[in-house]
This record gives C-alpha cells, sequence and structure tokens, in this order.
C-alpha cells in the first residue's frame, strides 16, 4: 500500500486544476448562466420576503413538513396552486466571493485527498498511469458529481442544470485523473 504523504503534489495540483477548471467554465463558457432565471415580479417578491423578515436559511414553499399534514385539504390546495418550491437566502450585503472561493479550494483538495487515499489502498508504486487514471476520475467524478443528481430528485433542479453539472463533474474528474496518473510515485 503506497503512503498518502508520497501524493501531496498531485493532491495539490490536482486541486489547483480543478480550480482553474471551475473559473472557466464560469467566468469563460459560461454554461450555468441560463439556469438562473429572473423573476418578472422580482421586486415585489424581495419586498415581500424582505416584510417577513426572515432570517438567512431554507425555506420551503407550501411548509408542510409532515406526512400526515398533506392529507389536509388546505394543504393539498396551496399545492394545487402553487408556487412549490425551496427557497434558499443568504445573509443581506454583497456576496464575498473570496470565502466562497476559499471555501472551493478547500472541497477541491478534500475531494483530491479522500480520492487518493482511495488509491493508496489499491495501487502502489509505479502503477499502470491508465490505472490511475481511472481510479482517481472515478471517485472524483462521483464526489462532484453525486450532489447535483441528488438535488435533481429532491429538490428539482432542472434536469438541464444537473447535466450541466454533471458535465463539470466529467471534466473535474478528467484534470483530477490527469494530474495523479502524470505524478503517480514510480
Amino acid at each position: 500500500m503506497l503512503s498518502l504523504s508520497l501524493l501531496w503534489l498531485p493532491i495539490l495540483l490536482a486541486a489547483v486544476a480543478v480550480f482553474f477548471t471551475s473559473s472557466l467554465v464560469h467566468m469563460v463558457f459560461k454554461w450555468h448562466n441560463p439556469d438562473y432565471r429572473k423573476l418578472a415580479n422580482e421586486d415585489e417578491v424581495r419586498e415581500a420576503i424582505r416584510k417577513g423578515n426572515p432570517a438567512p436559511g431554507q425555506y420551503v414553499l407550501p411548509h408542510c413538513l409532515d406526512g400526515k399534514d398533506m392529507q389536509k385539504p388546505e394543504v393539498q390546495q396551496k399545492f394545487i396552486d402553487g408556487p412549490v418550491g425551496l427557497l434558499v437566502l443568504r445573509p443581506s450585503g454583497a456576496p464575498k466571493i473570496g470565502a466562497h472561493l476559499l471555501k472551493w479550494m478547500g472541497l477541491a483538495l478534500l475531494v483530491s485527498a479522500l480520492s487518493a487515499a482511495i488509491a493508496c489502498t489499491g495501487l502502489g508504486r509505479g502503477a499502470d498511469p491508465h490505472r490511475v487514471f481511472h481510479v482517481i476520475a472515478l471517485c472524483t467524478l462521483l464526489a462532484y458529481g453525486a450532489g447535483a443528481v441528488s438535488d435533481g430528485i429532491w429538490k428539482g433542479h432542472p434536469w438541464a442544470a444537473v447535466a450541466k453539472d454533471l458535465l463539470d463533474a466529467l471534466l473535474y474528474a478528467a484534470v483530477s485523473g490527469a494530474v495523479f496518473a502524470w505524478l503517480w510515485p514510480h
């Protein structure tokens, strides 16, 4: 079994490669931009939400957390009348993009390190680069892509957006696998 300490460089460079690739996806190609639509009455909706003064958090419309409550005619009517959805509210103020980017880099490092740990259990020094690529790519694809599918199933994210998230995950998997195949210890 290979020691994880021998893989610090590919762990770091794979995370940087994922970070760079995601920057290209979101700042150059921008294929996710159409996934975020604007409400025709955005100002009125914002005013109604502000009037209720909700704390930052995740909200569900209509609010119904118990299956028994869903059987009530008035609750069923709310679902029929709509809207039905999830609402995520963040703290007011300009987005702190630096903090988000730092967290994203932390996640990329964690995914790279966990993928390396998994690869270490079955691949030793001098492992076939194709095998290294496949093991790392499959681990990272699962890590970056599974949440998108779960969000499509349970949160109602549009399947076209889920497909783009899976494409992102595939790109992250490819660059991670390539970095590890290139730098795997001999």
